[in-house]
């Protein structure tokens, strides 16, 4: 889970990703780290989610277990 929570800390531009928040937590949070989030699960987990499925989590972790469960 490390890996992805780091990927997603890259996308937000954030250093320190607290998983226990929701994605629309953060100021960072806009339509281009939504899509830049759908094309990391599509390159380099193997997996589709809608935008609205993504910001639907309630929590980061939620999501992250989620994608890493469909491997």
């Amino acid at each position: 889970m490390e890996e992805l929570v780091s990927k997603l800390s890259e996308i937000l531009e954030v250093d320190n990703l607290d998983v226990t928040k929701k994605f629309t937590d953060y100021e960072e949070w806009d339509s281009l780290a939504g899509l830049s989030i759908l094309a990391l699960l599509d390159s380099d987990y193997n997996t589709t989610m809608s935008g609205k499925e993504v910001a639907a989590f309630d929590s980061i972790e939620a999501f992250c277990k989620e994608v890493l469960s469909r491997q």
